[in-house]
């Protein structure tokens, strides 16, 4: 499918091809586009690819631009098509795609690596990027760490990651698109945001706290072998 036949929230895509004469129109779907944001090498082809094709890539490639997956599913009897939209990390790979790549989004997905504090002083531009290509406040985001099987070499901690999500009102999911132990953790993740776009519920009840809030600066990235 082309990028351009994705780019509406509201638009409809048929399901079904060439009715007989007579026939009940096709089935319909709606599609919810979500995007996924993150430094390089934090894994977030191979989270979208997990929940798409339901395993881990036997092998990647760094993504050049963006990279476009989807999957359909049944909520409350009705069909949904998640649309996940992954861009490369580096920004002279982004560059000529942003603009696209944030228009008509209807959920977010902020991805650091947990073995890498780097990656989670970046969350704040990323952040900032949506903020200025004008994505809504109440768009649901989520805020996912990725590898926490490799339980030796994390740097982020749960609790500072827990208190940066709630400062920015984001549930947070720890997670490995690696371990086929995580599978279902995986699902958890998109098939949450795909429910609440259905029922037009926020993610968080709750208001973000007043009072220690976290903030973390970006800061240089060093340069990382990837093995997802």
């Amino acid at each position: 499918m082309a990028a351009g036949d994705a780019e509406s929230s509201l638009e409809l895509s048929l399901t079904g091809s060439g009715a007989l004469p007579g026939a009940l129109p096709p089935a319909r779907s709606r599609i919810f586009k979500i995007i996924v944001i993150g430094d390089s090498n934090v894994g977030k082809t191979c989270l979208t690819y997990r929940f798409c094709a339901g395993r881990f890539p036997q092998r990647t490639e760094a993504t050049i631009g963006v990279d476009f997956r989807e999957r359909a599913v049944t909520i409350d009897g009705e069909h949904i098509k998640i649309q996940l939209w992954d861009t490369a990390g580096q920004e002279r790979f982004r560059k000529s795609m942003v603009q696209h790549y944030y228009r008509n989004v209807h959920a977010v997905v902020f991805v650091y690596d947990m073995t890498n504090i780097a990656s989670f002083h970046s969350l704040p531009s990323w952040i900032e990027e949506c903020k200025q290509h004008l994505l809504a406040n109440d768009i649901p985001r989520i805020l996912v760490g990725n590898k926490c099987d490799l339980r030796s070499a994390i740097q982020v901690p749960t609790d500072l990651a827990q208190k940066f999500a709630d400062t920015h009102s984001m549930p947070l999911f720890e997670t490995s698109a690696k371990n086929p132990n995580d599978n279902d953790h995986v699902e958890a993740i998109f098939m949450t945001l795909a429910h609440k776009l259905k029922s037009h519920k926020p993610l968080m009840l709750s208001q973000p706290p007043d009072h220690d809030e976290i903030h973390i600066k970006p800061e240089p990235k060093p340069i990382t072998s990837c093995w997802c």
